[in-house]
């Protein structure tokens, strides 16, 4: 099993025209990813070539559901018009939105989580500004590279995407169930919490390493939902333990202030509801690797 994308998830790409789309369908598809089009409406009714694949391009998510069947949308929107298309997708009522876009304004993401919110989030968005999701062996959903491990019964959740590819990697004979990108942004929509309760909930997760970094307060409320909550082991790492006080670091929802938000203030809420934390990624995945193999 897996959670929130699988071998029976039928992809559409937002952009699939333009160059970070084509380029991301083409290495989806490679991965064995089950896209069954694209959408941009300047170009409905044509058809692109991807390696012998040819692939429908529809005016808008809804019709591309329609014809295929999609469950699943991943989208390559510009900045500018990332808000209409997270609109859109909420709109269609798709299961899952892989929202990948860099640089989207907060105020633009508030106002489509609030979007979502208002029709019972239907519709789960994961990002923006993120990586996606993968579920090795079955599918994969965004730019994670596809060839950096296999599956398994890890899950993954992370802030980082880079954190993401190197826990997949360093772990990657043991292998995951599925890794889930959630972005660093200060608003995003899928969230650590979201993910645990996932991986709890499903029967070939054994347990469960999960990312965080300096900046807000949601490694804390994870913490509080894996005591209440989660019986199966948790691994942390939070990144930006050298981070100066004061300072805005990589992604733009890690500010530190005071001792809120710090990496040591976000280790110790986790160790203190018996979750393990890494000083390091590597030593992250060691500390995994030594519950894998007294399971």
């Amino acid at each position: 099993m897996a959670i929130f994308l699988d071998r029976s998830s039928r992809v559409i790409v937002q952009g699939i025209t333009g160059s970070e789309g084509s380029k991301h369908t083409r290495r989806m598809l490679a991965a064995g990813t089950t896209i069954v089009g694209g959408t941009n409406p300047k170009k409905a009714g044509s058809t692109l070539d991807f390696d012998g694949t040819s692939l429908p391009v529809f005016a808008s998510i809804a019709e591309a559901m329609g014809a295929t069947g999609a469950n699943v949308v991943v989208s390559f929107v510009p900045p500018a018009g990332a808000k209409v298309g997270m609109f859109e997708a909420i709109d269609s009522g798709i299961e899952l939105a892989v929202v990948i876009t860099e640089g989207i304004p907060v105020h633009d993401s508030t106002a489509a989580w609030a979007y979502a919110t208002a029709r019972g989030n239907a519709t789960r968005i994961i990002g923006p500004n993120c990586p996606g999701i993968a579920s090795p062996g079955q599918s994969n959903a965004g730019i994670i590279p596809a060839d950096i491990t296999k599956p398994g019964r890890i899950g993954l959740v992370s802030k980082s995407g880079t954190l993401t590819y190197q826990m997949m990697f360093e772990l990657r004979d043991i292998g995951f169930s599925t890794c889930v990108g959630i972005g660093g942004d200060p608003v995003i929509g899928t969230t650590h919490i979201d993910c645990l309760r996932a991986f709890e909930a499903d029967p070939e997760t054994d347990a469960i390493v999960m990312i965080g970094e300096i900046g807000g307060d949601a490694e804390e409320r994870a913490a509080a939902f894996i005591e209440a909550n989660v019986t199966k082991p948790v691994v942390g790492y939070v990144a930006g333990f050298t981070a100066p006080e004061g300072k805005t670091m990589g992604h733009a929802g890690a500010i530190v202030s005071g001792s809120s938000g710090t990496a040591a203030a976000k280790k110790e809420a986790l160790e203190k509801v018996g979750v393990q934390v890494g000083k390091t990624p590597s030593e992250t995945a060691r500390l995994m690797r030594e519950i894998m193999t007294s399971l």
